[in-house]
């Protein structure tokens, strides 16, 4: 049985993937994996830029992933083990995403 500490994460892995935006960004991030994406290369949402760099630092805040400013563009990467807390919860296998597996096609 999870202990609090391990459901408070998972719930917070949760609620920032819980908004289709924020999944369809972390799944683009999580397929270039082991690698970085750009800013510029993640998919075109149809939403302000604005809108985008707030779903973006809702997944850094919640551990999912990191960003490196160079010059003018940000890259981002997935953050290992992030979903660690949502596997152990739900008894999830980690292979299919650490292999690089994106989320909408495993």
């Amino acid at each position: 049985m999870a202990n609090d500490e391990d459901v408070a994460r998972a719930a917070a892995v949760f609620k920032a993937l819980g908004d289709s935006a924020r999944l369809r960004l972390f799944d683009a991030i999580v397929a270039a994996a082991p690698g970085e994406i750009c800013v510029c290369d993640l998919p075109d949402l149809e939403l302000s830029q604005a809108t985008i760099s707030h779903h973006l630092r809702k997944l850094r805040d919640a551990g999912l992933v990191t960003s490196e400013r160079r010059g003018t563009w940000v890259y981002y990467r997935s953050v290992p083990g992030s979903l660690d807390p949502v596997r152990e919860l739900l008894g999830v296998e980690s292979s299919r995403v650490a292999a690089g597996t994106t989320l909408a096609r495993s």
